[in-house]
């Protein structure tokens, strides 16, 4: 049995946030319906590489849905949400304040229908404030909520980390939320209303160590360099890169061994971890030298018996061949109906001891529009109305 198995979830959403937290919670065992829009559905179907009109970012975070095509801007399409959302658990949206509220479909219209409803909104910004209005993309937040500042540190300047993480911090928030708010419904029997904003999300996933030299106010504070300068040097050798992060004496020890320059501990710029820290940019550069000549295999071999973390700095091909994620049970591949073969993340998570299998196939567009509608107790002569007035529309529909 999967850990959410029985939770009922409605998601209301485009792009990432809202939809990877909802295929995190299906994943769990949740049985989630992704509500899409009748004409294009969520933008992200039709972003980066496709096969059969379904991207493969779209399949990384919509896994395990069923997908129903619905007008909701229509009364009738209103009415149907709000049917689901009697028999639901959960509503996830990631839309600005408001735009639920706008459409008749706000928390407080859906939890007095269900006082049960635990209903979670994601926005970019917050609910008040300059910039509660504003549209919000993962770079956006990056460069509000301080990623990009960390990124450049000790370089040229601002830099972003070049990936959706902010959509992503959010999603992994917004499913802890929801979660405890679960948990909490147990012993209260009451849902609730969860807010999330991006920004937020961002700032508290990147704060404990980013902003830990903001952290202490006093005046006497002792300032070093930031754990982002100590730790994430890239080691050119002979034939690649590695990285290397001896983070205390024991492994600083272990890596001078390991390079032949044990001699540098007795000097006076490096014999404790303080004047090295005070002089890493010195020592890295005797370093640096040495190391060049290496490969990557006689570097990592002397390194790993010093037992001094470190890595080669491995491209994509290379990531998903590495004995360790076979070893992990960590992918696999399928044969999706209309996207062909596969390659799928599984669940990082283990539950007693066990991989959660990835939920199933990724749907079509409103391939489970009229098989909802059927549940929900609409003959087939109602289905075929509301299909006709395009208030759904089935995934052959155009």
């Amino acid at each position: 049995m999967k850990p959410l198995e029985g939770i009922k979830v409605m998601e209301f959403s485009t792009m990432i946030t809202a939809s990877f937290a909802a295929m995190m919670m299906a994943e769990q065992g949740a049985h989630v319906i992704k509500v899409e829009p009748v004409e294009l559905g969520d933008p992200m179907r039709h972003l980066g590489s496709s096969k059969g009109g379904i991207s493969g970012l779209f399949a990384n975070c919509n896994r395990g849905k069923r997908s129903l095509r619905l007008d909701v801007k229509t009364e009738a399409g209103r009415n149907i949400i709000k049917q689901l959302a009697a028999e639901t658990d959960v509503v996830l949206c990631n839309f600005r304040p408001g735009v639920m509220d706008g459409l008749g479909l706000g928390s407080n219209t859906l939890r007095e229908i269900n006082p049960r409803l635990i209903y979670a909104a994601i926005n970019g910004f917050g609910n008040a404030g300059p910039d509660s209005d504003k549209p919000a993309y993962d770079p956006v937040i990056q460069a509000q909520a301080g990623f990009a500042a960390v990124q450049g540190e000790g370089g040229e300047g601002p830099e972003f980390v070049r990936n959706l993480v902010c959509d992503k911090i959010t999603a992994y928030t917004a499913c802890q939320a929801v979660t405890a708010a679960l948990y909490m419904r147990e012993k209260t029997g009451e849902g609730q209303h969860i807010d999330l904003s991006m920004m937020d999300a961002g700032l508290y996933f990147l704060f404990p160590d980013g902003f830990m030299h903001q952290t202490l106010l006093d005046d006497d504070v002792e300032h070093v360099p930031p754990l982002s300068q100590l730790l994430y040097e890239m080691t050119l050798t002979k034939d690649g890169g590695v990285t290397v992060s001896a983070a205390n004496e024991a492994q600083q020890v272990g890596l001078l061994t390991a390079i032949d320059q044990l001699h540098l501990f007795a000097d006076e710029r490096f014999n404790s971890m303080e004047k090295i820290i005070a002089n890493i940019d010195e020592l890295r550069s005797i370093m640096r030298d040495e190391m060049a000549k290496f490969t990557n295999a006689e570097l990592l071999k002397k390194l790993a018996a010093n037992d001094v973390p470190a890595a080669e700095c491995l491209g994509y091909d290379d990531v998903l061949a590495h004995p360790q994620y076979a070893a992990n049970d960590s992918l696999d591949t399928i044969e999706h109906p209309v996207m062909g073969s596969m390659r799928r993340v599984k669940p990082p998570a283990q539950f007693g001891g066990e991989r959660l299998a990835p939920a199933a196939h990724t749907a079509a567009h409103g391939q489970h529009t009229e098989e909802i509608l059927a549940e929900l107790g609409f003959s087939d002569a109602e289905v075929a109305a509301l299909l006709g007035d395009k208030v759904a529309s089935g995934v052959t529909a155009e």
